[in-house]
């Protein structure tokens, strides 16, 4: 085919995702779009994928992007008359222990919490469905029988072939070699056969993706890892209808293959390819077979199968797969570059995922904006740290190697640390700080007391840290505590346009006089939240924004992608130049008093103000503001003198017992505050209406808002959902997100935070309650509430109020 000389939409990259892109682009949006392969159709890696396909994960939003896909591969060949290898064998995952039994048993309720249905079998059970399989060291067996197999290239060629019929033009044996640009936005590709204009680029590229993305400037963060699985002879007694089996414990898995099995595994100790760039010439090729370093799954294989000690192997696959530095895939727009979209790094689930994330990719290049909560995936997660490829590469062969480690919560990442580090590390370090890591910043989780061991130990019920976190929480409530939150994200936006261009994109009234801070969420087009940021006015023409460490990409580019078009206005990151101490508890006031001459009193620097105040001979920002529902104020100082700061404000609070407080007392206090997470509680899927925050959102703009429109539609509607909070005085429950909400025994949601307040001594959870035909005060009041806990119900009190909240008083004057 002849090389059109423009195109509305180029696809670059003919594996599972570029086809499916590009057939999602042809037959729901009736695009004007060419496909552009190096080589052959699905040459990269999905040709040799394993073609394993579950659905559940933690999002929702994922878990239904890849139901999507099994319902696509379902009935693709009535539209193409090409099979795509799809057979609903279901999937059993084995337990060998109590802690994977927990697991499953949470993976259950999320799975119910989704509108799935996971059985829970005992070893016979599981055995029965497939019956060579040893089964002496079970404890038992989870069972999705929607799950199932198909073949990769089939899907592949049937997506081009459907793609083709709706119109999409798909070119072989063309080469991208870079990009005519201006201005940050790309108006060609270029290529080995001639240049195509276009208006925007889906780049699909797989394991080249970072190459391509790189000849634009733009940063794609993976690592190819190679991975191995083997093909066996025809093994007798196998049904063709096996399902497949995940066996964590042994770290692998297995997939009927034509009358034989099919079976590899992520081991502890995997094999990035390059760091370098990927070779162009890599079409339909494998790495040696390496027997050696395959032998831990192959042992492991034959203890569970024991019918594979007399069988032979007919072929080994050892080939580059993509994986990322946090085992999600990359979809969206790029930051660097607002008209070229992403769908890469897959992490060896691409045909999994291939179905649905074409679809959801489609609506986000035609869109602007991703069509649901597609946030952990999104590739403005990432940020500058991760063109680091020394880092990117450590990184991500950690995550693959932890890909089959049962899933207990508050697990942290380990390689690449230090990256970041405030000027108070060393201070917070000889306070026995234990800390965590966010977008690389290091932030201590909590402050172990002396004699206790200085790191976390994971477990499926209370953790180690759990009464050390109270004690710091407590502190708060009653006395007063220091936090850094130096990693907050913080950006400058100013000029003549400043404030015009702020009321277009924020969602609350943000012309406060200067002084006055706004709290606000910016919406998409759908009135969803896209996030949720502080707003400080310094100057008619000078505004201060705040928002959390690991929305600085994600926000940043939100605004400057929706700055109108011929605005003055200057929008500067300076992250790095501000480190935060947040002061919080009922004696701010007084220890804040003795390090400055400003006047701090309620009446001269009230509620939701911010102040220059000066404080060891530094000029700090003090933001009179609060996430954990105490007396306080985040103060803002010049990095180079947050040590004195925290110096003065540790020898001025000694007489209240001031002490630093780690990130896990912040989220139980703000957990019985009520006070919603960007990301969880509230997503670009909900509506602050819906979130309980229509008081941050204003009624008559004249100038309009964006989601202004899709906010007025629903006005006066019934809500079909509402934010509502869940105690439960049950103190062995433990909530971690994700427990399924009955009222009156009918599943009406599921939680998206779930934690423990140490105030009012119970576990807590926030969710949205739905119901189709509304949800008002009286449908929440009448029902009889329970949560369910890895299967378990319990006896749950809902709460439309903070659970503490004593007086407030425009928090606690």
């Amino acid at each position: 085919m002849t090389l059109p000389d423009r195109a509305q939409i180029v696809v670059i990259g003919g594996g599972i995702i570029g086809c499916s892109t590009a057939y999602h682009l042809a037959r729901d949006h009736k695009a004007d779009v060419v496909l552009l392969e190096q080589g052959q159709l699905t040459s990269g890696s999905t040709w040799h994928a394993a073609g394993l396909v579950g659905q559940l994960r933690s999002s929702a939003s994922i878990t239904k992007v890849l139901k999507y896909s099994v319902d696509l591969y379902k009935r693709l060949d009535q539209e193409t008359g090409l099979e795509t290898g799809w057979k609903m064998s279901g999937c059993l995952r084995l337990a060998t222990n109590e802690d994977r039994w927990i697991e499953y048993r949470r993976l259950a309720t999320t799975a119910q919490s989704f509108g799935m249905d996971m059985e829970l079998l005992s070893p016979q059970e599981a055995k029965a469905k497939f019956p060579l399989m040893q089964v002496d060291d079970l404890v038992g067996a989870s069972w999705l029988p929607t799950d199932g197999q198909a073949s990769p290239s089939d899907i592949t060629q049937s997506l081009a072939k459907g793609a083709r019929m709706h119109g999409a033009k798909i070119i072989e044996n063309i080469r991208v070699t870079g990009f005519e640009m201006k201005d940050g936005r790309i108006l060609a590709v270029k290529t080995n056969k001639g240049d195509i204009a276009c208006e925007k680029v889906v780049n699909c590229g797989g394991q080249w993706a970072r190459q391509v993305g790189a000849m634009a400037g733009i940063n794609v963060p993976l690592q190819p890892v190679k991975h191995q699985y083997v093909i066996t002879e025809k093994l007798n007694g196998l049904s063709s209808d096996a399902p497949t089996i995940r066996d964590p414990d042994r770290r692998t898995y297995f997939k009927e293959e034509v009358g034989g099995l099919s079976f590899g595994g992520y081991e502890p100790n995997p094999q990035g390819w390059t760091m370098d760039d990927v070779p162009d010439e890599w079409e339909f090729q494998l790495f040696d077979d390496d027997y050696d370093h395959f032998e831990q799954h192959m042992m492991a294989a034959m203890e569970r199968v024991p019918a594979l000690e007399k069988v032979g192997i007919k072929q080994m696959i050892n080939g580059p797969e993509s994986f990322t530095p946090d085992g999600n895939f990359i979809l969206g727009t790029a930051p660097e570059c607002s008209n070229m979209f992403v769908g890469a790094g897959f992490n060896a689930f691409g045909i999994a995922a291939g179905g649905g994330a074409g679809w959801v990719l489609a609506q986000w290049v035609i869109d602007g904006e991703a069509p649901l909560d597609l946030w952990v995936v999104d590739i403005r997660r990432f940020s500058e740290m991760h063109r680091e490829r020394q880092w990117v590469n450590d990184r991500t062969l950690e995550a693959y190697g932890k890909h089959y480690e049962i899933g207990f919560p508050h697990v942290e990442y380990q390689s690449g640390r230090p990256h970041i580090v405030s000027p108070l590390y060393d201070r917070l370090k000889s306070h026995r700080a234990v800390f965590g890591s966010k977008l690389g910043w290091e932030r201590p989780n909590w402050f172990a007391p002396e004699g206790m061991e200085m790191h976390d130990i994971p477990s499926m019920g209370r953790q180690n840290w759990f009464e050390a976190v109270g004690k710091e929480h407590r502190h708060v409530r009653e006395k007063v505590g220091i936090f850094d939150q130096s990693s907050f994200a913080k950006y400058e936006i100013s000029g003549p346009d400043a404030l015009s261009t702020l009321s277009h994109i924020c969602a609350n009234d943000v012309s406060k006089p200067t002084g006055r801070l706004t709290y606000t969420q910016l919406l998409n087009t759908r009135g969803g939240i896209e996030a949720d940021l502080t707003v400080a006015r310094l100057a008619e023409d000078r505004f201060y924004v705040v928002t959390g460490t690991g929305f600085r990409t994600h926000d940043l580019a939100w605004i400057r992608e929706h700055v109108p078009d011929g605005a003055d206005v200057k929008i500067e990151d300076i992250t790095e130049a501000f480190g935060t101490l947040s002061l919080m508890g009922p004696h701010a006031r007084e220890v804040l008093e003795k390090v400055t001459s400003a006047e701090v009193s309620n009446t001269a620097f009230p509620f939701g103000h911010v102040r220059e105040i000066a404080i060891a001979a530094a000029t700090v920002r003090a933001l009179r503001v609060t996430y954990v529902g105490e007396l306080g104020w985040e103060l803002h100082i010049p990095i180079n003198a947050i040590g004195e700061v925290f110096d003065e404000l540790m020898q001025a609070g000694k007489e209240w017992d001031i002490r630093p407080v780690g990130y896990r007392a912040l989220e139980s206090l703000r957990l019985e505050k009520g006070y919603r997470a960007w990301g969880s509680d509230i997503t670009p899927n909900d509506t602050p209406y819906e979130a309980g925050l229509g008081w941050a959102v204003r009624r008559n703009s004249n100038s309009g808002f964006i989601g202004q429109k899709a906010l007025q539609a629903i006005a006066g509607e019934p809500l079909t959902k509402r934010f509502a909070g869940f105690a439960i005085k049950d103190p062995d429950a433990i909530l971690v997100g994700r427990e399924t909400i009955l009222r009156n025994g009918q599943p009406v949601g599921y939680l998206t935070s779930g934690g423990y307040g140490y105030t009012i001594g119970q576990s807590i959870g926030y969710g949205y309650v739905r119901n189709p035909d509304g949800v008002s005060d009286e449908f929440l009041a009448d029902g009889d509430y329970e949560l369910v806990i890895a299967l378990d119900r319990v006896p749950a009190k809902i709460c439309l109020k903070p659970f503490f909240d004593p007086g407030n008083a425009r928090v606690k004057a």
